[in-house]
């Protein structure tokens, strides 16, 4: 392999098919992931931080951002290779839906579906929308969504 072919992992556009699904790994949320992002985020709502007060709340427990869902979603689909090197940019969250909460010890993954390619040669490859859907260790969906990336071309 020359250097060139080490640096790409990823999938290019024409090689993505409406269908096509990919199951990432999963990652287990914990108690410092939430302390983190709340730090990073700036959200320190109470649901999230204050463990008496979520006591009395509908979940009876504390609850992680769903913007770390999210974003851990995000990286569990980059954790698969098939967008590494590839992807030019992340273009729009189409559609996103909280349906479940998490907790600090759950174990989330993602079923992704390719839904749609749109070649675009003026930007060197094309855009891909990307059905996922986050699941739980019950298999229960957590949140889900559409996604629209930019993905590069195979080089001629």
């Amino acid at each position: 392999m020359t250097p060139t072919d080490l640096s790409r992992r990823g999938m290019y556009f024409e090689e993505f098919e409406v269908g096509q699904q990919i199951v990432t790994a999963g990652r287990t949320i914990t108690e410092s992931d939430i302390v983190a992002f709340a730090g990073l985020s700036g959200d320190y709502n109470q649901i999230h931080t204050d463990a008496e007060f979520s006591k009395n709340t509908a979940f009876g427990q504390r609850v992680a951002h769903g913007l770390l869902g999210l974003a851990i979603a995000s990286g569990l689909a980059m954790r698969t290779g098939v967008l590494e090197g590839t992807v030019l940019a992340f273009r729009e969250i189409n559609e996103w839906k909280f349906s479940k909460p998490v907790f600090a010890g759950d174990t989330i993954h993602v079923v992704l579906e390719i839904r749609e390619t749109k070649p675009l040669p003026r930007l060197g490859g094309g855009a891909i929308v990307i059905a996922l859907d986050v699941k739980n260790q019950r298999s229960e969906t957590v949140m889900k969504g559409t996604w629209t990336a930019l993905i590069a071309s195979r080089p001629a």
